[in-house]
């Protein structure tokens, strides 16, 4: 593909803008959550339909795929967009704000969908001179219900050959997600890991109820509970590599009925996040000594539960240098942000990354003349997203396909 067709790609996808706001309006404004979302699918199957594209409807989730096929051979490339949005109520004042109570889409998904659809089009109208497939991933419960892992599990990377047999396998795969951390139109990303791990932490102290005027002869579990909160911010910044970080985050601290009653127990709830599986493992095996040890110190017992979640999300190095290059020629190399580090923040499209090469990039949704370090962030109540932004996700989107099925080497 020249540099020619992705200046018309830019055009093309300003030219569809009116179209995908409306679309992502529509799903702001009736948001769903979790792992089914079909009101969500149904609007996309709607959008779809004049593409005549083929449609595989998941099971488990209100997961979907439709799958362009171009005129000649050659292999697939999966791009990606999340459907869920978040448990939360609104606050932006905004002419479109969720009229679903507690139900918000705070992190971009709305224009995820809205800017794959956008590609779609963008694509279809190359169909005659297609090299191989486009998987789009309409996928649900990003938003911590592994909805990612769902769609695999029912086969998402089982690509058919193609009508004469030749294989078409997967060969990159490939994620924008939106962002108030950085200006409109701006990409950002790295290679290796670019998001954490994030697993659920929860530690039950139990020691002996009594009479708050006695505690020689109860054991209190509170201060017990939070000697291991204390505890476990030394171990982290003491026992863990400040070049392979973690943050564990205590979130919840429960414990007793009344002001004049020792309770028998106290939990701890909390956040393990890692950029590595070494200090992901370091750290759940240091939580459960220093609990444990602490614990036994007071003669108390613990128990330690810790709830795996999404993987690191790593970027193939060529992956991510392919489409930070195709960004340098599709809307300059001064709209690059190459991120120093992770973002501790996770992400379920690990799973997929765990099986095809490929890459996750930020899009940024903050307007030029705003102030960035004023900007609400992601999963805020006021948190705004420049729909303008749109203009650069659909064509990136289209760009990287394009780009990876005419020469998938450079990519993988």
């Amino acid at each position: 593909m020249t540099a020619h067709a992705i200046d018309t790609l830019v055009e093309e996808a300003r030219d569809l803008l009116t179209e995908a706001t409306s679309m992502r309006r529509d799903l702001h404004t009736w948001p769903e959550l979790g792992n089914h979302n079909p009101r969500t699918r149904d609007r996309i199957l709607e959008a779809l339909e004049p593409l005549h594209l083929d449609i595989t409807t998941h099971q488990q989730t209100s997961g979907m795929t439709a799958l362009l096929t171009g005129a000649l051979p050659g292999p697939t490339v999966l791009l990606r967009a999340d459907t869920d949005a978040l448990a939360m109520p609104e606050d932006t004042g905004l002419d479109f704000s969720s009229r679903v109570d507690g139900t918000m889409h705070a992190c971009g998904h709305d224009t995820h969908v809205a800017m794959l659809v956008g590609a779609a089009r963008l694509l279809a109208a190359r169909r005659d001179t297609l090299r191989g497939r486009v998987l789009l991933m309409f996928q649900p419960g990003e938003e911590g219900h592994h909805g990612a892992k769902y769609m695999l599990d029912e086969g998402l990377l089982d690509i058919p050959p193609l009508a004469d047999g030749t294989p078409s396998p997967i060969t990159g795969a490939y994620a924008l997600h939106t962002t108030s951390a950085a200006p409109t139109g701006f990409i950002a990303s790295r290679t290796g890991p670019i998001m954490a791990s994030a697993d659920r932490l929860l530690i039950t102290v139990t020691g002996r109820g009594g009479h708050a005027s006695e505690p020689f002869r109860a054991l209190d579990p509170i201060p017990i509970a939070c000697e291991i909160v204390q505890a476990l911010q030394i171990m982290v910044t003491r026992r863990i590599s400040v070049f392979d970080p973690s943050v564990v985050t205590v979130g919840r601290i429960t414990s007793g009925t009344a002001h004049n009653v020792i309770p028998e127990t106290a939990e701890i709830e909390g956040t393990i996040r890692a950029i590595s599986e070494r200090t992901r493992s370091q750290v759940h095996d240091g939580i459960k000594r220093v609990a444990e040890g602490i614990a036994a110190a007071h003669e108390a017992s613990v128990t330690v539960e810790i709830e795996a979640g999404y993987p690191v999300t790593i970027n193939s190095d060529s992956g991510a240098e392919f489409a930070l290059n195709t960004v340098g020629d599709l809307v300059g190399n001064d709209r690059i942000i190459r991120l120093p580090h992770p973002v501790m923040g996770a992400e379920d499209f690990s799973y997929v990354l765990q099986r095809v090469p490929g890459a996750m990039l930020f899009l940024g949704a903050t307007p030029l003349d705003r102030d960035l370090g004023k900007a609400a962030p992601n999963h805020s109540n006021r948190v705004f997203f420049d729909e303008q932004c749109m203009v650069t996700g659909m064509a990136l989107h289209a760009a990287m396909a394009l780009r990876h099925l005419d020469n998938p080497s450079l990519s993988v």
